[in-house]
């Protein structure tokens, strides 16, 4: 039975394919678009699975979508109505679209070719669904956060074995995901993109509650109970009727105009990130103590946009009774495809779980023969390595002479992180690592951080992490404190705070890239290696050898690993931009 799980029309469209329940393919359309958070209908995703497994759309059982459209244009038209006539310029300027793609996604479904049934999915049952069904837990806890589905923003309830059960959630306008997102506008950043340079930019902040005197305001913005039920007062918000985020009010409240992206990021601006993360965690904390309670189990499983929050999420098992934690490697919309599909094979046609996913490998794969075909076809220079051992000694070598490395290896990764198959790497243990990437490599901000990667039984020795290390670490969504130790050993993955984004990897999840690892220990007497995202700021993720190649020509990486070949920049400069790059079959 092949089930296919699509999401689109808002940001990070995606597809995912399932083969009797298990998930075999899985990719975001960005990726193969080149446009970020591309919202579009994911034709590119959908053919890749199908391609992925040889399979045509006839062949497709079901199809799960990741919500309920008519139901969310009954909240979009409550919206307008309910604050009328502000609404009204935006509510037209929006309806278009509504009519053109969301009420209509039938009809792109049957351009395909698909002729059976579709099931469409509640947004967040689609979010927990693709959580809880694939985690290694047969009964959790379930929180599910995010800007907004339908109506509802903030849920939490049960998962037993195949059944799950939402028991109590806050609704829209009221919003923990949409109050991050204000906050982000108003510091200048993206919406629905840079919500993590704001977790990144906390630490800078003070973190103190008792004196940052603007997490004090905030608590203007938001009431919060006991049981971490919360509202918003809507009068210094602007989301619910218009296009833009921080309103007039706010700016007020905070003392200070919206900033603008160019500007510079001041002190100020350090310390409302550092209120709002601690507002966030607050928040959370206190709904899974009072989750806890009513469910009295020990797993937990995370959900939403909010679950992307990894500095929230190191903290979790330290402040909760919890002792066990799951989230999937794209808890946010992107990861609804694969969570609708999912709730149409074990919920709603009721069969039982028979996967649990241990690695993100589920994108496009390049053989070596369809790179080096790449590579001839437009003449770049390159050599190629005898065997997986040269490779990993020649490649550990560049890395500890300071050298940046771009890692094109096997199957893309699903989610927003870069986890060993589409990434930069580079040496911990040289204090300039990390200037270097975001201002030569990135063209990023300078205060954002650079995640270490490091094999999972290494990790405890170099970070306070939580005992045993939880799994969500393998998908780069939890941050440990670095032990003090360290600090001026690593300085390259050690935040502000002290504190790092970890990546474990073992090795049975992805073998070249953990010997990769355990070969720079063995040169460097430490086990840990840069690894960030082999793309550009404003760009996704690379998805081919053509990707690869054009970002690291655009930038200052000195070589690129490509399956068993390497490239070497400087070898490769008097040709870069003569003529356009072709791209195999």
């Amino acid at each position: 039975m092949y089930i296919l799980g699509i999401s689109c029309f808002y940001h990070d469209a995606s597809a995912a394919l399932l083969k009797d329940g298990k998930v075999v393919a899985a990719a975001q359309e960005e990726r193969f678009t080149r446009k970020k958070h591309d919202i579009s209908f994911p034709k590119n995703a959908i053919e890749f699975c199908l391609k992925n497994k040889n399979i045509t759309i006839d062949q497709i059982d079901y199809i799960g979508f990741y919500e309920k459209p008519l139901l969310k244009f009954e909240r979009v038209l409550y919206q307008h109505l309910e604050v009328f006539p502000r609404s009204f310029k935006t509510f037209v300027k929006n309806l278009p679209s509504w009519f053109n793609e969301k009420l209509r996604i039938l009809k792109f479904i049957k351009k395909l070719g698909y002729k059976k049934s579709v099931f469409f999915v509640h947004h967040h049952m689609a979010h927990t669904a693709g959580s809880f069904l694939i985690s290694p837990f047969e009964k959790a806890a379930i929180l599910t956060i995010d800007g907004v589905g339908e109506w509802t923003t903030t849920a939490y309830g049960y998962g037993n074995k195949n059944e799950i059960v939402l028991s109590k959630e806050i609704q829209f306008p009221h919003s923990l995901g949409l109050l991050y997102s204000t906050i982000t506008a108003y510091l200048g950043f993206s919406v629905n993109n840079s919500e993590y340079k704001v977790m990144g930019l906390a630490p800078y902040g003070n973190m103190n509650p008792a004196t940052n005197q603007y997490y004090q305001k905030f608590k203007h913005l938001i009431d919060i109970k006991e049981d971490g039920s919360y509202c918003l007062d809507m009068r210094y918000f602007s989301y619910h009727y218009a296009n833009k985020m921080p309103s007039q009010r706010l700016s007020y409240l905070l003392e200070g105009k919206i900033r603008k992206p160019q500007e510079e990021v001041t002190q100020r601006h350090k310390d409302l990130a550092a209120a709002l993360q601690l507002i966030v965690e607050e928040v959370i904390m206190k709904i899974l103590n009072h989750l806890y309670k009513e469910t009295k189990s020990e797993n937990l499983v995370l959900s939403g946009g909010v679950a992307l929050n990894s500095v929230c999420n190191g903290k979790i098992l330290k402040n909760t009774p919890f002792k066990k934690i799951w989230i999937q490697p794209d808890p946010g919309d992107g990861g609804t495809s694969l969570g609708a599909a999912q709730y149409v094979y074990n919920t709603i046609l009721g069969n039982k779980r028979n996967f649990v996913l241990e690695n993100a490998y589920l994108g496009p794969e390049y053989p070596d023969e369809e790179i080096k075909a790449f590579l001839d076809e437009n003449k770049i220079q390159y050599i190629s390595f005898k065997s997986s051992q040269d490779l990993i000694k020649k490649t550990v070598q560049m890395i500890y002479e300071n050298k940046v490395v771009g890692w094109f290896q096997g199957k893309m990764e699903w989610g927003p992180r870069a986890l060993g198959a589409r990434s930069i790497l580079a040496n911990p243990c040289n204090p300039k690592a990390k200037e270097l990437l975001n201002e030569k490599v990135k063209h990023r901000e300078k205060f954002r951080p650079f995640a270490p990667v490091v094999c999972r039984e290494d990790a405890l020795d170099y970070f306070e992490g939580d005992k045993p290390i939880p799994l969500p670490t393998d998908f780069m969504l939890m941050v440990y404190p670095i032990k003090k130790k360290w600090h001026s050993t690593i300085p390259s993955v050690t935040h502000v705070d002290g504190s790092g984004r970890l990546q474990t990897i073992d090795k049975k999840q992805n073998p070249l890239y953990y010997s990769l690892i355990k070969e720079f220990g063995r040169l460097s007497k430490i086990p840990i290696l840069i690894n960030t995202s082999f793309n550009i700021r404003g760009e996704p993720i690379v998805c081919s050898p053509y990707d690869a190649y054009k970002c690291m020509m655009g930038t200052e990486i000195d070589y690129l690993v490509m399956g068993k070949y390497l490239i070497k920049r400087q070898d490769n400069l008097k040709d870069v931009w003569n003529s356009e790059l072709s791209i195999s079959d």
